[in-house]
C-alpha cells in the first residue's frame, strides 16, 4: 500500500484508532469529554470527534485551542514534531505505522528510512562500533535477575539525597546477577555485592547495567533501538528550568532535589533538535549541567553555539573537577542543598542579564526617593484627564464639535497669566514658562486651519499668538513621512523654549497607511507614550469612534483605549445643536461619576462657549442609553450570561481593565438595564422593555 497520510487515515477508522491507541483508556468514545494529555487541566473540555468537512477524526481542546488538530498533529505534540516540516511529518507518518503496526512501508520506504537513520557510510559488520562509544553492548542469554535493595545499596543512594521513593519513579532496580556473552563470544557472569553493586536503568526494550564501583560501569542489555532520553518520562507539563545532565544518576539526584532533569546518556550526545523544540515550549530554561571537567566544559560551550536558537544556557558547578568533585551528585553529595543550587542559578541569571538589568535599576521605583507627582495639565470637573508624561484622547465622529472642543484647550494654554477665561469646560494649567505649546494637524486645509487658529487666540484675548505657540497643517505631507517631522520639530521646540507644555495631534490616524494596521498602531502609540515620558507632557489625540459609539476605530483605537490616561467623547445633542462632552476613560476612578457637560455656538459673541453640567437625571439617561446599546451587542442572541463573562466581553469590547468592567454591570444593574436570573445563580438577562 505504501506509507502516506491517506493510506493511515484508511487503516485507522480516519484517524480514530490513532487517538485511542495513544489516548487509552482517558478516551472513551467520541462526544465524551476528557482531560487533556499534554497539561495539568483542572476541567475536561477535550474531545475526539468525527469532522463532516475533512472526513476524518479531530482532537479538541476547547481549555486551549493550541493542542486542536487531526491526528498528525496530535502525534507531532506529543513527540516534538511539527506536520508542517516535511522531513517531520514523514516520521510521525512512521511513528504511526510503528505504534499501531499498520505495516504500511513499502520495500523501498523501508530501505528510505534506513538510509536517512544512517550516517551515510558503509562498514564492515565486523567493525560497526558498540551501541555507544564508552559502553559495552551485552548479549544476555538469560533475563536479568533482580533482587530487593539491600541496606549497603539503600545508602549509597542516599548520600545524594536519593530515596527508595526516586528509585522506584525512575524504574531503577536492584540487580542480583546478569548473565551476556562478549563481542569475543566468550560468556561472562555479573554479580552484585555490597562492594560492587549492579543497577539497572530500565526502559521498554532494555535496561541499561550501572556499576559504580567497578570495571566497566555501564552496559547495555537488550535492544536499544529509540532515542535514548532518561528521565522524559517523569517530566511535568511544564515547568520553569530543564536541566541536561550527562547521567543517570544526575537526573534522579536532580529530581529527589526538586528539580526537572534529562540525561541524553553522555555528555558527548547529540541532542535532537525536535526534542529542544518540544522542551522549549514546554519550559523556560534550558540549562545544559555537565561534568566540571574538560569533556563536560567542552561540551557545554559547543552545545551552547551549536543550539543557540533555542537560547540553551549552561550552569558550572563550583567544584574542583577531581573524581568525586566533578557532577551534580557531587554537590549534593558534599552536603549542598537545593536552594544552594537555586542560588547559583540566579547567579548566572544574574551574569546573563546584567546588560538588561542595569537598564531596569533606571527604570525601578525608588520608595526612599518617590518621583514627585505631576500637576494636572488637564482636569473636568476636578477629575484629571491629562497629566505630564501621558496621552490623552479626544474623540467623536464628524461634526461633533472635535475641533471647537481642542480650541477651548489650547487658548487655555496660551491665555495671559492669571486671566480667567472660557475654555469649554476644561481647567486648563496656565503655562507660566512660556514652554512650547504644538499643534500638528493632519486633516484639515491650511485656510480651514488658519481660521479655526483665530478663534482660539481670540478666545485667549489675545491679538497674536506667542512666539511659544506652533501650529502646522501636515495635509500635504506624505504620511510615511509626517511622524518624523512631528518627532524632530518637537526635539528642537523642547530645547528652544525650554520644555513642552502641551502637543496636540489632530487626527493621529493619519500618520498611518491605516487605523487596523496592528503593528504600526502598537509602535505608534508607545512613540507617543515615550515622548510625553521624555518631555513630560501631555500627547492630545485626537481620532474618530467606531460606530457602536463607546469603542476607538481599528487597532488603533484599541491601543489609545488600553493606554490613553483621559478619553473624552465629543458627540452632537439630538435635540440641539450643542455638543456634549462625555468622560469615556479616567484614569482615577469611573467615568460614570464624571457629569456630562455641553458647549455650544454663541452667535452675539461670535464664538462657541460652555453651557454647563447637563442635570444629573439627563446624564444618567444618557448612559443608560449608551450601555443599553453596548448590552445588546454582546448579549447578541444570548438570554442570559454570567456576570464573569459578561466583564470580561466588556473589558476586552471596550478594552479597560475588568475593575472598570464590574462598574459597568453595576451601574446597568442600577438602572434596569440588566436583572438577575431566576433560573441561574450569578447569571444577568437584559431587561427587554428598554
Amino acid at each position: 500500500m505504501g506509507l502516506d497520510k491517506q493510506n493511515i487515515l484508511d487503516a485507522t477508522n480516519n484517524g480514530y484508532d490513532v487517538f485511542k491507541h495513544f489516548l487509552g483508556s482517558r478516551m472513551q468514545g467520541t462526544g465524551k469529554a476528557f482531560k487533556s494529555p499534554f497539561y495539568e487541566d483542572t476541567k475536561a473540555s477535550c474531545y475526539v470527534f468525527f469532522d463532516k468537512r475533512s472526513r476524518m477524526y479531530k482532537f479538541k481542546d476547547f481549555g486551549d485551542a493550541e493542542y486542536s488538530g487531526d491526528c498528525f498533529f496530535f502525534v507531532g505534540k506529543i513527540f516534538g514534531l511539527a506536520c508542517e516540516h516535511k522531513d517531520e511529518f514523514v516520521k510521525i507518518l512512521r511513528i504511526i505505522n510503528q505504534e499501531l503496526s499498520l505495516a504500511l512501508e513499502t520495500t523501498s520506504q523501508k530501505i528510505d528510512q534506513l538510509v536517512d537513520e544512517s550516517t551515510g557510510m558503509l562498514s564492515r559488520a565486523s567493525e560497526l562500533p558498540s551501541i555507544h562509544e564508552g559502553f559495552e553492548t551485552a548479549q544476555n542469554e538469560l533475563p536479568l535477575k533482580v533482587k530487593a535493595f539491600t541496606p549497603v545499596e539503600l545508602a549509597f543512594w542516599k548520600q545524594y539525597g536519593v530515596t527508595k521513593e526516586d528509585l522506584d519513579r525512575f524504574s531503577v532496580v536492584s540487580v542480583a546477577s546478569y548473565q551476556g556473552i562478549g563481542k569475543t563470544g566468550n560468556r561472562y557472569e555479573f554479580v552484585s555485592t555490597d562492594t560492587e553493586p549492579i543497577f539497572g536503568y530500565q526502559s521498554i526494550r532494555f535496561t541499561k547495567l550501572y556499576r559504580p564501583f567497578s570495571k566497566p560501569r555501564f552496559l547495555f542489555t537488550g535492544e536499544k533501538t529509540e532515542q535514548y532520553v532518561f528521565g522524559k518520562e517523569q517530566l511535568p507539563i511544564r515547568g520553569d528550568i530543564l536541566f541536561f545532565t550527562g547521567g543517570e544518576k544526575d537526573v534522579i539526584t536532580l529530581s529527589a532535589h526538586g528539580f526537572n532533569a534529562v540525561s541524553m546518556n553522555s555528555e558527548t550526545a547529540h541532542i535532537p533538535k525536535n526534542l529542544l523544540r518540544a522542551f522549549s515550549f514546554r519550559f523556560k530554561h534550558l540549562v545544559l549541567l555537565y561534568d566540571v571537567d574538560e569533556t563536560g566544559l567542552k561540551s557545554m560551550e559547543s552545545l551552547k553555539h551549536q543550539y543557540k536558537a533555542f537560547n540553551l544556557k549552561s550552569l558550572r558547578l563550583p567544584l574542583s573537577g577531581e573524581k568525586d568533585q566533578k557532577d551534580v551528585s557531587d554537590f549534593f553529595a558534599l552536603g549542598h542543598t537545593g536552594d544552594d543550587l537555586r542560588m547559583l542559578f540566579r547567579e548566572m541569571l544574574d551574569f546573563a542579564y546584567e546588560d538588561s538589568m542595569a537598564i531596569m535599576r533606571t527604570c525601578e521605583i525608588d520608595f526612599s526617593r518617590p518621583p514627585v507627582e505631576p500637576e494636572p495639565l488637564i482636569k473636568i470637573n476636578d477629575v484629571t484627564v491629562g497629566a505630564p508624561g501621558n496621552i490623552m484622547c479626544v474623540a467623536g465622529s464628524e461634526g461633533s464639535g472635535k475641533t471647537n472642543f481642542l480650541g477651548g484647550i489650547l487658548s487655555g494654554s496660551i491665555k495671559p497669566e492669571g486671566l480667567d477665561i472660557d475654555t469649554l469646560g476644561t481647567m486648563v494649567r496656565e503655562n507660566n514658562n512660556g514652554q512650547g505649546v504644538l499643534l500638528y494637524d493632519t486633516e484639515q486645509s491650511e485656510y480651514q486651519l488658519y481660521k479655526n487658529l483665530t478663534y482660539i487666540v481670540n478666545r485667549s484675548t489675545l491679538k497674536r499668538p506667542p512666539s511659544w505657540f506652533k501650529a502646522f497643517c501636515l495635509v500635504g505631507i506624505s504620511r510615511a513621512e509626517r511622524m518624523k517631522l512631528i518627532m524632530e520639530s518637537m526635539d528642537k521646540y523642547f530645547y528652544q523654549f525650554g520644555g513642552i507644555h502641551m502637543v496636540v495631534i489632530d487626527g493621529i490616524g493619519d500618520l498611518l497607511p491605516g487605523v487596523n494596521e496592528e503593528e504600526g498602531s502598537v509602535a505608534l502609540i508607545e512613540e507617543l507614550i515615550r515622548i510625553a515620558a521624555i518631555y513630560n507632557t501631555v500627547v492630545v489625540c485626537v481620532l474618530h469612534m467606531a460606530p457602536s459609539g463607546m469603542k476607538l476605530r481599528g487597532h488603533l483605537g484599541s491601543e489609545v483605549q488600553r493606554k490613553a490616561a483621559g478619553i473624552l467623547l465629543i458627540e452632537k445633542d439630538e435635540n440641539t445643536d450643542s455638543s456634549l462632552i462625555k468622560a469615556l476613560k479616567v484614569r482615577d476612578g469611573s467615568p460614570l461619576d464624571v457629569p456630562i457637560m455641553e458647549f455650544g455656538w454663541n452667535k452675539e459673541k461670535g464664538r462657541h462657549e460652555f453651557f454647563g453640567e447637563k442635570s444629573p437625571k439627563e446624564t444618567v439617561k444618557r448612559n443608560s442609553v449608551d450601555l443599553k446599546a453596548l448590552a445588546k451587542e454582546l448579549y447578541g442572541e444570548k438570554r442570559s450570561m454570567s456576570s464573569k463573562d459578561l466583564g470580561k466581553l466588556i473589558s476586552q469590547h471596550l478594552e479597560i481593565k475588568e475593575r472598570m468592567a464590574r462598574n459597568y454591570i453595576n451601574y446597568m444593574k442600577e438602572h434596569g438595564i440588566l436583572e438577575k436570573s431566576t433560573q441561574f445563580p450569578g447569571f444577568y438577562t437584559l431587561v427587554d422593555n428598554q
